[in-house]
């Protein structure tokens, strides 16, 4: 790194504490996406090679002689293989910013189309001041009225004004966000389960509470969100969880299932494999560039901020990929001078091809990131342009679409904010930081960070990677995961069954871990356990269903499930939707509203309706510990006032140990999502060997769980958490 970075003065304030860094979160968005050496959270580095690149991501360009000039002022010494950590590069950016707008820590204080709302962060008494950029409420609110007017349940709430606090009103009975997560992931709520008519306060939250657990099964990351703030209407928090759900809804059709002509973009040397490993913003600039090269520019994509700000690369991209017959033309390249005039200009060409979404002709010439590159999914989605390959072109496609399973484990984990983000579960997982993350949920201070290789160089990178999953499985053989025959290179190689088999431990031991906060009984419910709860549960409501197993066939039709949860929770479930008859469309049809129900009072489900109708066993077993965890949690019917409590009940903080008898384990110190029981999903189809192996796994695992004494934790006076003693 810098050693003699001339900037570290001006980042002095006060006492001493570090200023706030100037770099947006849009910004660390974009140089994440930029460059592969750079973490989400800050972490990384950036070559002084690269850093007339960098500088044009946070959109101040400078031509070469200044950037090499800056260089020999500032870094000299260090070497033409130098890099800068992002708290220099940070540095710089507010050290040039200053001097290219003297006024510019004013001028942040007036932006225009942005709001600066004040509150106070969960994890200290400061003032934590939030900003909400209008552009983004604008730009959700047009595509919600696009997508979701004609929608008979909706008629009262849209469409949305695009300015006031209409959008921020109108989500506090769930309704919109329910249909904004069926939009983006199709299917995935029973609507039939969603409170729809003369809506009360507690009618209301039951809605709010079934949104955000939808959320999380499909891999939205909720972070200290509840019921209330959506309720309330936080902006910040509201917007937050609008994108993410946009975000999966355009991104879930780019991949080569959806469009086999994505094998257009492998360059020499590739196979459909590295094409995998690819985030859906790399996909995407590649598409661009791609549709570039056809139309002979010169020009490329490398962000979706300072290089999409003259509108040029859209103007060509829209012909490229316009049939003949939408009358696409060049014209906006005619305007010099005025980006604004040249971006709206473009957005009339976009129009053509009905594609006119998220993007003002402001928003694109200011380069906001989040917009953008909305922009251009929306482009791919429409008009991907992309020929299908013959037979003769590529290879065997067999493996390449993601099984049940294994998108319901990529979820878990998105939900739980693992960094970097998973989009393909075996690439994502071979260097064993997202595995080392999990742990630390499961039971914070069982990794040893110092052991953990979290950057890799070109020369032994590869080493580095099989040394952390080598780790990472012995870190699972301390928690007695059953993991004979696996090794680390095996997790680094992406082996399917052996991966799987160790991430379904993951799984079900954070699920019996959250169980037992719940039962605050300190030790890991087993299998048999849980059964003889839901009997009990079933028996004392008075109903007769009965759980054998969670390979008990009789399970299939969901029956069980929905009188275990009308137990739980009296009167939620409606018996004239549930089907008698027992053909495979009547099971499925109760599954779905079985986990529904299920996550509509509260309960953090993930499997999937085919799970129970199936009768995965690993799945059930989550199911069911869910609904037991679920139980040992006040009624939403049965509290006071609405707002008194949230409504997504929160299992006990994280800080709480996973360990043995005596142990005391210190928390970590970063601060988690509030942990919840998260199945795992099925197998799909053509993995039957997989399966095999890994229902063997499942049986080692049924027998009796190592006992697990946990230390739940209580409020202070202060509403600090503080250890509460065993004795």
């Amino acid at each position: 790194m810098a050693t003699q970075g001339a900037y570290d003065q001006n980042m002095q304030n006060g006492a001493g504490g570090r200023r706030p860094s100037m770099l947006t979160q849009d910004q660390m968005d974009e140089l994440k996406t930029t460059f592969d050496s750079i973490d989400s959270n800050g972490d990384g580095a950036i070559q002084l090679s690269e850093l007339q690149k960098a500088l044009e991501v946070v959109g101040i360009k400078l031509p070469q002689y200044q950037v090499r000039d800056l260089i020999t002022k500032h870094y000299r010494g260090i070497g033409p293989n130098g890099a800068l950590s992002i708290t220099e590069f940070d540095d710089l950016y507010n050290s040039l910013k200053s001097q290219f707008e003297p006024k510019y820590k004013e001028k942040v204080k007036h932006v225009e189309n942005v709001q600066q709302i004040h509150g106070m962060s969960n994890a200290s008494n400061y003032d934590v001041l939030h900003t909400v950029r209008n552009e983004e409420q604008v730009a959700f609110s047009d595509w919600i009225n696009s997508n979701l007017t004609e929608d008979k349940d909706l008629r009262k709430l849209l469409p949305l004004q695009r300015s006031g606090d209409d959008l921020y009103s109108k989500v506090d009975d769930g309704l919109i966000i329910c249909k904004l997560i069926n939009l983006a992931v199709p299917d995935t709520i029973d609507e039939r389960a969603i409170n729809k008519k003369q809506l009360n306060a507690y009618t209301k939250r039951e809605n709010l509470t079934l949104a955000l657990n939808s959320a999380r099964a499909i891999g939205v990351n909720i972070v200290n969100i509840d019921a209330d703030d959506l309720a309330k209407g936080k902006q910040h928090l509201v917007l937050g969880l609008l994108w993410q759900i946009i975000r999966i809804g355009l991104f879930s059709q780019i991949d080569l299932v959806h469009v086999p002509g994505l094998v257009r973009l492998l360059r020499d040397g590739e196979t459909l494999a590295d094409l995998q490993k690819l985030s859906p913003e790399q996909i995407l600039i590649r598409w661009v560039n791609y549709h570039l090269e056809q139309a002979g520019v010169d020009r490329r994509l490398h962000n979706f901020t300072s290089d999409v700000m003259d509108s040029e690369i859209y103007t060509y991209l829209l012909k490229q990929i316009g049939p003949v017959e939408r009358g696409v033309t060049l014209e906006p390249l005619t305007i010099s001078g005025d980006n604004v005039r040249r971006a709206e200009s473009m957005l009339k060409e976009a129009d053509k091809l009905s594609c006119r979404a998220f993007v003002t002709s402001n928003d694109v010439a200011n380069g906001v990131y989040k917009l953008n590159l909305a922009f251009v999914a929306n482009l791919f989605n429409t008009w991907p342009g992309l020929k299908p390959p013959g037979e003769d072109e590529v290879g065997d496609l067999v493996g390449i679409e993601e099984t049940r399973e294994e998108r319901t484990y990529r979820n878990w984990m998105n939900s739980m904010g693992v960094d970097p983000y998973v989009n393909w579960l075996y690439a994502d997982l071979s260097n064993g930081v997202i595995i080392f993350q999990l742990y630390d949920i499961i039971k914070p201070g069982h990794v040893d960070w110092k052991k953990v290789v979290r950057k890799f160089k070109k020369l032994g990178g590869m080493m580095d990677q099989i040394q952390n999953c080598n780790y990472a499985v012995e870190l699972g053989k301390k928690l007695r995961f059953s993991l004979v025959g696996i090794q680390g290179k095996d997790i680094y190689d992406g082996n399917r069954t052996l991966t799987l088999a160790l991430v379904w431990q993951l799984m079900r031991a954070y699920t019996l871990t959250v169980l037992a906060h719940c039962t605050k009984s300190g030790d890991l419910a087993t299998d048999k356990e849980i059964i003889d709860w839901a009997n009990k549960k079933l028996r004392s409501a008075g109903k007769q269903s009965v759980v054998s197993s969670f390979q008990d066939t009789k399970l299939s039709d969901a029956r069980t499930i929905i009188d275990l949860i009308d137990s739980i929770q009296p009167k939620v479930i409606d018996y004239s939707l549930v089907r008698e008859g027992g053909t495979q469309e009547d099971k499925l049809a109760n599954a779905k509203y079985a986990v529904t129900v299920a996550r509509k009072i509260g309960a953090k489900v993930y499997a999937l309706p085919e799970d129970i109708v199936e009768v995965k066993p690993k799945m059930l077993l989550t199911v069911f510990a869910c609904l037991m965890a679920r139980d040992y949690q006040p009624n939403m019917r049965e509290q006071s006032p609405p707002h008194a409590q949230p409504s997504v009940m929160a299992a006990p903080s994280p800080t709480t140990p996973f360990g043995n008898g005596n142990q005391q384990q210190k928390a970590s110190p970063v601060r988690q999502e509030t942990p919840s029981p998260i199945p795992a999903g099925p197998n799909g189809n053509g993995h039957h060997q997989i399966e095999e192996q890994q229902e063997a796994v499942y049986h080692q695992q049924s027998s009796p769980v190592p006992e697990y004494v946990q230390r739940p934790t209580h409020n202070n006076d202060d509403g600090e958490e503080e250890e509460k003693d065993w004795d």
